[in-house]
């Protein structure tokens, strides 16, 4: 575990602390808050790279246009959870571990490149055929098949990218992987579609300038991955790497396929059981969704490599200390999020049009899977970490197959809400389970008292923010509320009492970064 130690303040500063936190446990929380910083600006500007792609498309489409553009979209992005065939995780598995010889770690990046590029002209041309029949199954629109061909292509194309984001990664470039797969990824689909419309493109039109821009950012990311972590792809030598290397992609493959039953039928539901326009309500309300889930992303970036070293080491007690603390923090962390997505959430769907605002309902029950997936924390990697790889996919495809039949009833009878309550009610019932088996195999639990205070300090943040609303009319309502929410989370937070370890990261980073800041002013 990397500690770095720039910018350490006096021994009296942390004298507090000193007593009530081990040495180890200390250095893992500051590395895995560190982390969290690092990947939470690059998600955050994910986000908002995504939002504003959304917002120029809900804008310049109109409601059907966009169902039909928002469907085919979510559809491609499922199969691209599946193009890469556990290609991305084999990568991170056995890179590090071949460090020092250069020949197999090209063969892994060549293998993984061989893999997606297979799987992704097989996917497009299974999208090919199969477009009309999905369109007369789902939205029943003219533009859908031509749309959904061309975002075929695009599967292979993310695919790529989504592998040499990877490579960064396995060699420790966080940058690296933040600003390829997080940060150009969404501006390269902002560009394609703002280019398309700004032309008067329909929607097939800006299908295919996301598709073309998507192709160049690929043609850009293979070189560039290779020049910067030295790892150069080649399939000389794969035959002998083959086997290990599917040995551990496979199992993941699968577990991925269930997870897109278990946690993304809703979208395909939708597009069957309801209309485009409905179907265009949905996406958006899941860009919405997609801000409330950055804390858990952004905690969970440094947290698995952390707990594999402390589970190899045979240190559980430490281990289960630190799943404890950050999932206390990323409880602190969602809570104030999910407090204005609650309280404002009409008019911040509003953003995207009127039509939207009837989002408001499945926006609401949604994220109480986010909160019920935050405040367990990260126990799907934590059974991964722990050599329970095959409980949780066993796990994955049980609650597939029970939430396609949920969800299909839930949409049949209530409509979006029911797409957002079968989503909602996988995620509860996976992440409750996934607690439970971490309990049992390991006797992790992170829960105590101290999980009450950001609770109860978000009380207080959602009165504020109706106090405000109360007062304020529309989209004013929205920046001033938030302020004075944060506010009085914030002081809530100070009056109730934080944790030890909570103000020990919050005062290490903040030392940390005023260092950093420093020798950067004073160059």
């Amino acid at each position: 575990m990397e500690s770095e130690r720039e910018g350490k303040a006096p021994e009296s500063d942390e004298e507090p602390e000193r007593g009530e936190i081990p040495d180890d446990e200390r250095e893992a929380l500051e590395t895995i808050a560190h982390g969290a910083v690092l990947t939470s600006g690059g998600v955050a500007g994910q986000r908002a790279l995504i939002a504003a792609a959304e917002f120029a498309l809900t804008r310049g489409l109109g409601p059907t246009a966009y169902g039909v553009y928002a469907l085919a979209w979510r559809i491609a992005q499922l199969l691209s959870r599946l193009v890469t065939f556990g290609s991305v995780p084999a990568i991170q598995r056995y890179l590090p571990e071949y460090a020092d010889d250069a020949g197999r770690r090209g063969a892994i990046a060549g293998l993984a490149y061989a893999t997606t590029i297979g799987f992704g002209v097989a996917i497009a041309a299974g999208v090919w055929l199969a477009a009309p029949e999905i369109n007369a199954r789902t939205v029943t629109e003219p533009a859908f098949a031509g749309t959904m061909r061309a975002f075929g292509g695009l599967v292979g194309l993310l695919g790529v990218v989504m592998v040499a984001s990877a490579l960064f990664r396995a060699v420790g470039s966080a940058r690296g992987e933040i600003l390829l797969n997080k940060l150009l990824r969404p501006a390269a689909r902002l560009v394609g579609a703002l280019a398309a419309l700004a032309l008067g493109y329909s929607v097939v039109g800006v299908a295919g300038a996301i598709v073309a821009a998507a192709g160049l950012l690929a043609a850009v990311a293979v070189p560039l991955s290779a020049s910067v972590t030295g790892v150069r792809p080649t399939l000389r030598g794969a035959r002998a790497e083959a086997r290990r290397f599917y040995d551990h992609a496979v199992p993941v493959a699968m577990s991925s396929l269930g997870k897109v039953f278990q946690n993304r039928v809703d979208v395909l539901l939708v597009g069957a059981l309801l209309t485009a326009t409905a179907a265009g309500v949905y996406n958006v309300v899941l860009v919405v969704v997609a801000v409330a889930w950055i804390p858990l992303l952004s905690f969970n970036q440094l947290l698995p490599p952390v707990a594999s070293e402390l589970y190899a080491d045979d240190r559980t007690a430490t281990l289960n200390a630190v799943y404890g603390s950050v999932t206390r923090q990323i409880v602190t962390a969602v809570v104030p999020i999910l407090a204005v997505l609650v309280v404002y959430g009409r008019e911040i769907l509003a953003l995207f049009g009127e039509t939207y605002v009837s989002g408001y309902g499945p926006l609401v029950v949604y994220l109480g899977g986010v909160f019920v997936g935050s405040a367990v924390g990260a126990t799907g990697w934590l059974l991964m970490m722990t050599d329970h790889q095959y409980a949780r996919m066993a796990l994955d495809w049980l609650l597939a197959v029970l939430n396609v039949g949920l969800t299909y009833a839930f949409v049949v009878r209530y409509g979006l809400v029911g797409a957002a309550l079968g989503t909602s009610l996988a995620i509860a019932v996976q992440n409750g389970i996934q607690v439970v088996l971490l309990r049992r195999f390991e006797g992790l639990w992170p829960f105590d008292r101290t999980f009450l205070t950001p609770l109860a300090a978000g009380v207080v943040a959602v009165a504020a923010m109706y106090g405000v609303r109360a007062l304020l009319p529309g989209g004013a309502a929205v920046l001033v509320g938030s302020a004075v929410g944060l506010a009085a989370y914030a002081g809530a937070l100070r009056l109730l009492g934080v944790d030890p370890r909570d103000r020990f990261v919050a005062k290490r980073l903040a030392r940390r970064y005023r260092a950093a800041l420093a020798e950067r002013l004073g160059r």
